[in-house]
């Protein structure tokens, strides 16, 4: 049976942050669908255990435009959304969050202070350790 790693999110008008925290991860694979699907697996832990995970994000991305960055202790995606508008949640429909996923307050920025100010990205490198950049074109692997 798979587990399933920490999430965190966080979101711009243009883009969504996901950062799946799991350290030493081997084999990491990420697959981003046009429509909104985020599919994470990986072996990680003295056990080599399976993670996994399906997030049916709130609404369509672009595909090319995203980046996917592989770091030592978690694996960093700048999502580019498909309409830039600002999303009321991550999922899509009425659910309730998983209790693994939760909000980034250390990237988050209010829809309201968003506006009219120069939004800087997110420095991977430094914030979620040796990231390596990646380009996703629909499925990437570390």
């Amino acid at each position: 049976m798979s587990r399933h790693p920490e999430v965190k999110w966080a979101q711009r008008t243009d883009k969504v942050f996901i950062t799946v925290l799991l350290p030493d991860s081997k084999n990491a694979k990420v697959n981003l669908d046009p429509e909104g699907v985020f599919t994470f697996s990986a072996n990680a832990g003295a056990d080599n255990n399976l993670y996994e995970l399906k997030l049916d994000l709130h609404d369509k991305v672009n595909v090319e435009e995203s980046k996917i960055n592989y770091g030592v202790r978690s694996i960093f995606c700048i999502l580019e959304k498909a309409e830039k508008v600002w999303w009321k949640k991550l999922l899509r429909g009425d659910v309730k969050p998983p209790h693994y996923v939760k909000v980034d307050w250390d990237k988050w920025v209010d829809e309201d202070e968003e506006s009219g100010q120069e939004v800087t990205k997110p420095d991977a490198n430094k914030a979620e350790g040796d990231a390596k950049p990646e380009q996703a074109a629909g499925t990437s692997e570390k």
